[in-house]
This record gives C-alpha cells, sequence and structure tokens, in this order.
C-alpha cells in the first residue's frame, strides 16, 4: 500500500536583509543562483530550509528536503540592496505572511558565512584582473560598513588641497553647507583644507535639518594617512591598501565629484576620473564632474583647463563644468545631477551603492610604485591613447608627491636627487606651466622653503628645467 503523502502548509514571500548582508557584490549573487556543483544555490537552498524550519522535529537534511520539494530561495538585486524570494517555504516560519525576526537573522548569517567560507577558499582568479580589484574593493568597502542600501544616490565626493587660502576654505564650507542643507552625504580623503570644509559646512546643516544620520565618509591609504591625518568631523573613516584602490573607491563609492582648488594631489585624482571616464566603454556612465572655487579661484580652474585640453582634449574636457563664485547653485545642480544618476542606476539596472558599470583599465588599477626608475621610464606623448596617458600623467604626480610626503620617497630623493620626467616638449612645458602656476599661487606647501624633488626633461633635448618642487598639502 503506497504512503500516503502529507502536505505541508508553505508561503511564497519576499524578505528583505537584516544585515550589512543587504549588499552583495554581482560575483556573490551568480554564485548563490548557479545551481552547478561549483555553486552555491544547492548549498544555501539545504541551509536556508533548516533554517525555515526551526523547531521542526525533523533531523535529516533528506527527509526534510522530501517534506517540501518544491522548495526554492533565490537572490534578486535591487538597486537599494538585495532581496530574497523564497517560494513554498515552511509556513511555520511565517506570522501573518512575515517572517519571524529571529530566523530571518540567522538566515542572512548563514548567507554570510557561506560567502564568506567560499571567498577564504578563493581568489577569484576566475575574474578578469581588473574585476579581481573591482571585487577586493567592494569587499573592503562593505567589511568597513561603507553601504547603505536603503538610500539613493546621495554621496558628493569632494576633492581639493589643504594648502589653501582662508577664502578657498571658507568657501568649501559654503559649498558644504548647502548640500548638507539638502540631506546630502559628503565624502573627501578626510584631512585638512577642502577636505575639512566641505565636512564642516554640512554638518552644522545636517544639524539645523535634525538630520541624524549625516554621513561624513574618509578615504585614506597608509602611504598618505601621516600627512593627511582624518579631521575630527569624519564619522565613517576607511584605509585603502595603496592610493589606486583609494581612487577607485572614490568613484565606485561617490555618485557626484567636486573638484575644489589644490595642488598635485588633487590633479591627480581629477587625471584619474577623467582617464577612467574617457574610455568608450564609460562614455555613457552618469557621473557629474563640478569644478568650483570663490571667484579667486577662476585663474587656477582656467590653468587646469588649460592643462586638461592640451593634454586630454575635448573629449576629457566636456567631462568637467565650471562654476564660479555660487555655492547656492552648485548645490542645485549637484542635486539635479543626483536625480539624474538615480535614474541611469535604474535604467542601468546597477546598484545605488556601488558602481558595478564603470570599466577600469587595470592601468589604473596597478599599485604605481615611484622611485628613480619607474619615474623616468614613463611615456608621456599625446600620440598615446587618452586612457593611457592619463594614467601616465597621473602616475608622474603621484610620484611627485611620494617624493615629497612618503618616506621611501622622501629618502630616494635625499639619496639620488630629484625624479625625472621625461616627455614630448610641448607636453612638459604644459605640467612646467601647471606646477609653476601652482607653486606662484602658494598651492604647494603652507610655509618654508622648497627642496627639489622633480626635474623636467623634454624629450630629444638635453638641457632641463630649474628643478621645481611639489611639496605635501599640508594642514590650515
Amino acid at each position: 500500500m503506497l504512503k500516503k503523502r502529507v502536505i505541508h502548509k508553505v508561503v511564497n514571500s519576499t524578505i528583505r536583509p537584516a544585515s550589512h548582508m543587504a549588499v552583495l557584490s554581482r560575483r556573490e549573487i551568480e554564485q548563490l543562483r548557479d545551481v552547478t556543483g561549483t555553486g552555491l544555490h544547492r548549498l544555501f537552498r539545504k541551509c536556508a530550509l533548516a533554517v525555515l524550519s526551526s523547531g521542526s522535529q525533523v533531523d535529516n537534511c533528506e527527509e526534510l528536503m522530501s517534506m517540501y520539494p518544491d522548495f526554492d530561495i533565490q537572490v534578486r538585486e535591487r538597486h537599494q540592496g538585495i532581496v530574497l524570494e523564497v517560494s513554498n517555504a515552511p509556513a511555520e516560519a511565517f506570522v501573518d505572511d512575515q517572517l519571524i525576526e529571529g530566523i530571518r537573522y540567522h538566515l542572512f548569517s548563514v548567507l554570510r558565512d557561506i560567502l564568506y567560507l567560499r571567498d577564504t577558499a578563493s581568489n577569484h582568479k576566475h575574474l578578469a584582473p581588473n574585476m579581481q580589484i573591482s571585487h577586493e574593493i567592494f569587499y573592503r568597502l562593505r567589511h568597513a560598513g561603507a553601504f547603505h542600501p536603503g538610500k539613493k544616490p546621495n554621496t558628493v565626493v569632494c576633492w581639493g588641497g589643504h594648502a589653501i587660502p582662508v577664502e578657498e576654505y571658507d568657501y568649501t564650507k559654503e559649498i558644504g553647507y548647502y548640500l548638507g542643507l539638502r540631506g546630502i552625504d559628503i565624502c573627501t580623503g578626510c584631512g585638512a583644507g577642502a577636505m575639512k570644509g566641505p565636512m564642516k559646512g554640512a554638518a552644522i546643516a545636517h544639524a539645523k535639518q535634525r538630520h541624524t544620520k549625516g554621513r561624513h565618509i574618509g578615504l585614506t591609504e597608509p602611504g598618505i594617512i601621516a600627512a593627511e591625518a582624518p579631521n575630527a568631523i569624519v564619522n565613517e573613516l576607511i584605509v585603502m591598501p595603496d592610493i589606486e584602490k583609494r581612487l577607485e573607491a572614490f568613484i565606485r563609492l561617490g555618485h557626484v565629484l567636486i573638484i575644489f582648488p589644490g595642488g598635485v594631489g588633487t590633479m591627480e585624482e581629477l587625471l584619474f576620473v577623467l582617464g577612467v571616464l574617457s574610455h568608450p566603454d564609460n562614455l555613457d556612465i552618469e557621473l557629474p564632474i563640478f569644478l568650483t572655487g570663490p571667484e579667486s579661484s577662476s585663474g587656477y580652474f582656467d590653468s587646469v583647463i588649460r592643462f586638461i585640453e592640451m593634454t586630454l582634449g575635448s573629449t576629457a574636457l566636456n567631462l568637467v563644468r565650471k562654476v564660479i563664485g555660487n555655492p547656492g547653485l552648485v548645490a542645485k545642480l549637484v542635486n539635479d545631477a543626483l536625480l539624474h544618476v538615480t535614474k541611469e542606476r535604474r535604467q542601468r539596472d546597477d546598484s545605488f551603492h556601488y558602481n558595478w558599470s564603470l570599466h577600469i583599465e587595470p592601468e589604473f588599477q596597478e599599485p604605481f610604485v615611484p622611485d628613480h626608475e619607474s619615474m623616468a621610464k614613463l611615456q608621456l606623448s599625446r600620440d598615446l591613447p587618452t586612457q593611457e596617458l592619463a594614467a601616465n600623467l597621473r602616475r608622474a604626480l603621484s610620484g611627485i608627491v611620494t617624493g615629497n610626503v612618503k618616506e621611501p620617497g622622501i629618502n630616494a630623493i635625499r639619496e639620488r636627487g630629484p625624479f625625472q620626467i621625461t616627455g614630448e616638449p610641448e607636453l612638459m612645458n604644459a605640467m612646467d606651466e601647471l606646477l609653476t602656476s601652482f607653486t606662484r599661487e602658494g598651492r604647494m606647501k603652507v610655509m618654508g622653503d622648497y627642496l627639489p624633488c622633480y626635474e623636467i626633461v623634454k624629450s630629444a633635448e638635453t638641457a632641463t628645467t630649474q628643478p621645481r618642487v611639489i611639496e605635501p598639502e599640508t594642514t590650515l
């Protein structure tokens, strides 16, 4: 006689996360959907059913699976984070179709630990090299709690120098104030000057609006943190392994960029993002960039714009918008830009919290170790593709910063003299003109004399310019 099958009550439901596991990488989602032997779907389905059957007297996995043969659980990506869709799940785990809170916590703990075990067993060599690094950055940011998946695009990255005059510093505070009145969060390199000003202004505005969850994110790296110590307003400090990962984290995490006046470090950051966005795969990506400062800084931005146009061309120049002396207008434009970014992320089916769609070539990701040999070998010619030239210009400026701020670079300069930077004459003239203007305007150092750090060598020429030094951008 056939044994009568017992029909158990089941529920279909959508379950939202109970923890930071609301945010998964695309690779993790693929693994959880993969039903093959190398995927995680079967394991997660088995463990999830066990959790949802909490309190059951059944202690045999096969028997439990036979009781709910049609049970399934799928990870779905949403703009504000993932959800779990369960079908034919044990009804005992739900009250009025809502999952019991303790079971929800256990379910996402299982998800967390299954993925962690897979991470420790694999270094993602199956991914393309550039995506390996992008995933590593994602995991580091998630570990630091940088993702708030319940929020729409709302993070503005502010770049600028430490060695800025009071008028410019006050302007950055005013920008931050107008952004803060709109509930916008701030992300900077976490130091003083143009790093501190926007956060300070936003903090005051957040307090006026009774906005208690304002974010002041500071991204730094070990080699620079001593020279750019975190200011006291930073409430989320994240240390990335190197400058390249730090720069990528800025543009993956942020939604809009504001560039204030600065020195070599600021120019390095701008070249990085312009080089990335100049790639053909990124031409439709919404990452608005605003150049802004008080009226007195208009000449500074004219120099920056001339350098961009001369080196990277009109395509890169069209990626930026200059707005001078109008903090209220900048804040309004930024707020409008965030709406465009939100719309674009929805259309692209990309997450709000991490810009997966950005394509970043290895030359922008691979750590560049500046020394006399690597600096001398840099190819600087307008015959190079725009992205490659931008990457090499960024490396040259990074080397100059290293020679003045980071201990290995300082020691190398002391022992062997200034780095030599070689390139085509017109390009080197443009770089010399830009750096000379920074020196003339006092954007290299707050006080003190300069020591030689670099010298420019024009290709096919033996003469060099008078050595010019880029000093660290120190605290106001």
